[in-house]
């Protein structure tokens, strides 16, 4: 629907939750193409393209690259946090042997765009201004806190973050599926021995 503006010119009006609508269909666009192709590596046009959007809606919604990327840490680490929050009442050495074959796994490899966002874009943050680094290290305080609430054990939480962050870097990098495989069966192995 078109309205008229104090100019006497027509302007797009939009329905109700359209624009909040475009940034969800942008965070999620944006967060699988940096999860498949690293964040800095992809461009705004390729990004925007991935949502169906322009890059002046990127501008619009997050101000700037950095601020989508910041939005897109925030997003996908409560998308981790509500799967590692499922089923509150499954023991704590089941729901450990669950995640791990969960996270471990080929279909973690093999579609990083669908998987956690640690893996593939810690680099990228680690090379991204204070504040980009600020707010991923407040969402990782957040997923270490709903692991260490499930497993009764803080230190024990970041063991887990650390392990299959780390094994998942590692097994993507080499080519040989029957390393990759190693070394998931040997975290997984770790974790639970």
């Amino acid at each position: 629907m078109s309205v008229k503006d104090d100019g006497g010119e027509a302007r797009m009006r939009y329905q109700d939750g359209y624009k909040d609508q475009k940034r969800r269909d942008l965070l999620k666009a944006a967060g699988a193409a940096a999860k498949k192709k690293g964040f800095a590596a992809t461009g705004v046009d390729a990004l925007a393209e991935a949502a169906g959007v322009t890059s002046g809606a990127v501008y619009a919604h997050f101000g700037s690259k950095a601020g989508l990327l910041d939005a897109v840490i925030v997003n996908e680490m409560e998308r981790s946090r509500a799967r590692w929050g499922k089923n509150p009442d499954r023991p704590a050495d089941v729901w450990l042997t669950d995640e791990l074959a969960r996270y471990l796994s080929r279909a973690h490899i093999d579609n990083p765009e669908s998987g956690c966002l640690m893996p593939t874009l810690a680099a990228d943050v680690a090379r991204a201004p204070g504040a980009t680094r600020r707010v991923f290290e407040e969402q990782l305080k957040q997923v270490q806190a709903e692991i260490a609430e499930r497993l009764g054990d803080g230190e024990k939480a970041w063991q887990f973050l650390s392990q299959i962050v780390g094994a998942m870097v590692l097994a993507r990098a080499v080519m040989s599926a029957d390393m990759q495989e190693e070394i998931l069966a040997v975290s997984r192995k770790v974790m639970t021995g």
